[in-house]
C-alpha cells in the first residue's frame, strides 16, 4: 500500500506542556505538573518563569526530578510559568532542542513550549534560512519563532499570522513579559486543557497534571483557539476554521494516562469500552485474560468483563528501567524484554491465555513476549489488539517508525500471527473502534495511510510571501 505522506525531515516530538498564571510558587506547581506528564517525554525537561517582567529559565537533559531540585526551583521566581517534557522521536538527545525555547523578543523575553509536529516545517525552514534566518535547534518549534520574527505587527497578530502559516499539530503554551498564551491547531490533534488553581489558572496536556496540584478542570482549549491571559483577564481569538477536526485517537488508545480526561473522555473508560468491543468481535475460548502492562490494562479488563473470563496479572512490568541498560557480556535470549517484563508462571502454567495489547508496531517485542508466556507454561496464546492494524507512520507527533518497518504494512493478520507465534490474533476494525468513541472526529492516518493535513503543495516561498491571513474573529 502506498502511504500518501512522506516522512518529515524535522524530528517529531512526543511532549507534554504546562502553563501557570497567577499562582504562588509557579515553578514548583509547573514542576509537579511536568512530573505528572513524565510519560509524555523522558529526554529533557524545562521551566521558564516570569517575575517583574523578566524571564528566568532552566532546562536540561533527563527526567523531571533529575533536572529540578529545590535550589533550581528557587532560582525560578514568579507567579507565572511554562514548562515542557520532551521525547524526541528521531536524532540524538540535544540540550539545544530542550524546551521551552527561550528568546529575546522585540518587546522582551518570550518562551514557547510545543507538543506536536508541523508537517511543513522542513520547507519553511529551508526558505527562512535562504532569507537569512539562523536556526539554533533542529526542532520544528523554532520555525514558529522565526515566522513571528519576520512580522512587525502586534504580538497577537504576529502569533496568529505565524500559526496560520504553520500546518500540522501544535498544542502550545507561550510566556511573554505580559501574557500567557495557550493555543491549539484547528484540527485539534493534541489535547490541551484549562484548569483553575486558586485565584490563578493552569494549562496542561492532560488532566492528571491538575489532580496532582489540586486544580479544577474548566474546559478544553478549543481547536483553533488562541487563548490569552493577561492583567486584563482572559480572552480568545480563533484561527481560520477547517472542514473537519482530527483528534488523535491514539491519545485515548495508548498515549495519555488512564487517569486523565481528554477530548471530553475518561481515558480509562474509553479503554474499557475498546476492550469490551474487542471481546464482542474477537472472542476466544480461553481460561484467563492478561494485559501487556501498563497501557493495555484497562482494555484487558474490559475484554475480561465482557467475556466472563478472569483477569490476572500474567506479566509484571519493572517501572525502574531507564532508556539505557548495561547488558551482560554473555548472550541472554530476549534480554531487553526480560528487563522490562517477567511472566507469572502460577497465572499462566497450563492455561489458555488471552493477552490484550494496545498495538503491534514492528512485532519484535510481541514475539518475545509470546515466547515468554509459552515458556511459563501457557497451552495456548491468543492475542487481541484494541486498535486496528498499524500500517502508516504518524506525522503529527507520536513516535512511529517508517512504514516499511511496521509489520502490518506488509503482512496480513494471519501472517502476523504466524510471525509472533500466537494461536490466533484479532484486531478491532476502524468501524468498531469509532463506534465506542462516539461524538468525535478522529485522525486515523496510522490505520489508513490517509492524512488529514499533508505537506504544502505550494512552495514554501509562496506560503511565506502571501498576504497575512487574519484571525477568524474574537470570542
Amino acid at each position: 500500500m502506498k502511504i500518501e505522506n512522506p516522512k518529515s525531515l524535522i524530528p517529531r516530538d512526543e511532549c507534554g506542556v504546562v502553563g501557570v498564571w497567577g499562582v504562588p510558587e509557579a515553578s514548583t506547581i509547573t514542576y509537579l505538573g511536568l512530573y505528572a506528564l513524565q510519560h509524555r517525554g523522558q529526554e529533557s525537561a524545562g521551566i521558564v518563569t516570569r517575575e517583574n517582567g523578566r524571564l528566568h529559565g532552566h532546562r536540561a537533559l533527563g527526567l523531571v526530578p533529575d533536572v529540578f531540585n529545590k535550589s533550581v526551583l528557587q532560582s525560578l521566581p514568579g507567579d507565572t510559568a511554562v514548562g515542557h517534557v520532551r521525547y524526541s522521536t528521531t536524532g540524538a538527545p540535544m540540550l539545544e532542542n530542550a524546551q521551552p525555547l527561550q528568546i529575546d523578543y522585540r518587546r522582551g523575553g518570550l518562551a514557547l513550549a510545543h507538543n506536536g509536529n508541523l508537517v511543513n516545517a522542513a520547507g519553511l525552514r529551508t526558505e527562512l534560512e535562504r532569507s537569512g534566518a539562523i536556526f539554533h535547534t533542529t526542532v520544528d518549534t523554532e520555525v514558529i519563532l522565526h515566522l513571528m520574527a519576520r512580522d512587525l505587527g502586534s504580538f497577537e497578530d504576529t502569533l496568529v499570522s505565524a500559526l496560520t502559516i504553520a500546518k500540522g499539530a501544535y498544542s502550545m503554551v507561550i510566556l511573554t513579559e505580559r501574557e500567557l498564551v495557550a493555543t491549539r491547531d484547528p484540527y485539534g490533534f493534541r489535547p490541551l486543557i484549562l484548569g483553575k488553581l486558586g485565584e490563578g489558572w493552569i494549562i496542561a496536556s492532560e488532566t492528571c497534571a491538575f489532580d496532582l496540584v489540586g486544580a479544577e478542570y474548566v474546559r478544553e482549549i478549543k481547536p483553533g483557539e488562541v487563548l490569552i491571559i493577561d492583567e486584563r483577564g482572559m480572552r480568545s481569538r480563533f484561527l481560520p476554521p477547517v472542514d473537519k477536526q482530527a483528534l488523535c485517537v491514539f491519545e485515548l488508545i495508548y498515549f495519555s494516562r488512564p487517569d486523565s480526561v481528554i477530548f471530553g473522555e475518561s481515558v480509562y473508560d474509553a479503554r474499557i469500552r475498546l476492550g469490551a468491543k474487542l471481546a464482542e468481535t474477537h472472542p476466544a475460548d480461553a481460561d484467563v485474560v492478561i494485559s501487556v502492562p501498563d497501557s493495555s490494562n484497562a482494555a484487558a479488563i474490559g475484554y475480561a468483563e465482557r467475556s466472563n473470563l478472569p483477569y490476572a496479572n500474567g506479566l509484571i512490568r519493572s517501572h525502574y528501567v531507564g532508556r539505557t541498560f548495561i547488558e551482560p557480556d554473555s548472550a541472554i535470549r530476549d534480554f531487553g524484554v526480560r528487563v522490562k517484563y517477567n511472566a507469572v508462571r502460577n497465572v499462566l502454567d497450563g492455561k489458555r491465555v488471552v493477552i490484550v495489547d494496545d498495538s503491534i508496531v514492528r512485532g519484535s517485542t510481541s514475539k518475545k513476549i509470546v515466547r515468554m508466556i509459552r515458556n511459563a507454561g501457557a497451552r495456548e496464546v491468543h492475542m487481541r489488539i484494541s486498535c486496528p492494524p498499524w500500517i502508516a507512520p504518524c506525522n503529527y507527533g507520536i513516535d512511529t517508525p517508517s512504514a516499511d518497518t511496521l509489520i502490518a504494512h506488509n503482512h496480513t493478520i494471519e501472517e502476523i500471527a504466524a510471525k509472533i507465534g500466537v494461536d490466533t490474533l484479532g484486531y478491532l476494525s476502524i468501524e468498531d473502534m469509532v463506534s465506542v468513541l462516539p461524538g468525535h472526529s478522529f485522525c486515523n492516518a496510522c490505520f489508513t495511510g490517509k492524512y488529514p493535513v499533508t505537506f504544502e503543495e505550494r512552495s514554501a516561498k509562496e506560503v511565506l510571501h502571501k498576504n497575512r491571513v487574519p484571525a477568524a474573529g474574537a470570542a
